[in-house]
């Protein structure tokens, strides 16, 4: 293809996606979004920037200990004018809202929990200031954001992300349900769904970067360390991960021993580690014991909770689909 066509064509399909998420956020400003959960990686730095062009919006970072979300936020709501709140939450009040995520959610995965407690605190913190947030839910499993995802061949990665798609699911969802507030997801729209499911490969991913559509769209309009920041998850950029190490300290590795060997055989449920133990005795202490799969069905060999066929994980306990992992040899 000659060179020029080919940046012609770059070029239309960046204006082309700037203009769906133009749309997109204007559409939710229109219908009562005042707030957006801000983590300052590239899918939200891009809608605090659309929506910093259309109103006043009000921007909410989670900071635990010394987690490198606030930071970036801090400065990029400076170059914006966004009204900017950083809630700095301590361990003490950040253990007590794990047992609130895992009674909306009904569900005792470690990783799961681990980015939702984020979403669940800031939302609780954010609605007494704000009716309703934005997110950037869906960019990362629509334009490529994940390593793994970026590592896998081009046939596997086919493959997994039309699963991946049609079974996508977003805690603040739920937590906007339970809060009374509404969530808004300009890249779970359909408009651009479609458009991100349409482009290829090599739209989203550019000598081993992920999102380069995405990123390519809005350089210069956003200075450079917003737009090629790497991919954190929720539960680094916020802090949460450091949940694991805290539980790894509280539970002695005797009782841990012990107990995984009671619920093994009471409960059939297979406990990880120590930080699974505790979410999965909030769980039972809630819900009882894991409600059971049908013998007609696809049996988490984790807990023994039904898994939908075409799932990779338990949602409930996190456990891998080994009928679906089979299929992507590069899935890690």
């Amino acid at each position: 293809m000659d060179f020029r066509y080919k940046k012609m064509g770059i070029e239309t399909e960046t204006l082309k996606l700037r203009e769906l998420l133009e749309n997109k956020v204007k559409k939710s400003i229109s219908e009562g979004c005042d707030g957006i959960l801000l983590s300052a990686g590239l899918d939200t730095s891009i809608l605090s920037y659309v929506a910093a062009k259309n109103t006043k919006i009000k921007a909410f970072t989670l900071k635990f200990r010394n987690a490198p979300d606030a930071e970036y936020a801090k400065r990029l709501c400076k170059i914006l004018g966004t009204e900017h709140y950083v809630l700095n939450i301590d361990e003490e009040n950040l253990t007590k809202n794990l047992r609130e995520t895992i009674k909306i959610l009904g569900i005792f995965d470690p990783m799961e929990i681990r980015n939702s407690v984020a979403i669940y605190t800031l939302l609780k913190f954010s609605k007494d200031y704000v009716k309703g947030v934005m997110t950037g839910d869906g960019a990362d499993e629509l334009f490529f954001g994940y390593d793994f995802l970026i590592k896998m061949k081009k046939e596997e990665r086919e493959n997994y992300a039309k699963n991946m798609w049609r079974n996508m699911h977003f805690s603040s969802n739920d937590f906007g349900r339970f809060f009374g507030m509404k969530i808004f997801s300009p890249y779970l729209s359909d408009e651009v769904k479609n458009y991100a499911m349409s482009i290829g490969d090599e739209m989203k991913i550019k000598k081993g970067v992920g999102k380069w559509i995405l990123r390519k769209a809005y350089l210069n309009l956003l200075p450079n360390e917003f737009v090629w920041r790497k991919k954190t998850p929720i539960e680094y950029g916020s802090g949460t991960t450091m949940l694991t190490n805290i539980f790894d300290n509280k539970i002695k590795d005797a009782d841990f021993e012990q107990k995984k060997l009671k619920y093994e055989k009471e409960d059939k449920v297979i406990i990880r580690d120590k930080e699974h133990l505790c979410y999965y005795e909030i769980f039972k202490e809630i819900f009882g014991n894991v409600k059971k799969a049908k013998e007609s069905e696809i049996r988490c060999k984790g807990c023994g909770a039904m898994i939908e066929h075409k799932n990779l994980f338990c949602r409930i306990c996190g456990t891998s689909n080994n009928r679906m992992r089979m299929k992507y040899k590069n899935f890690k």
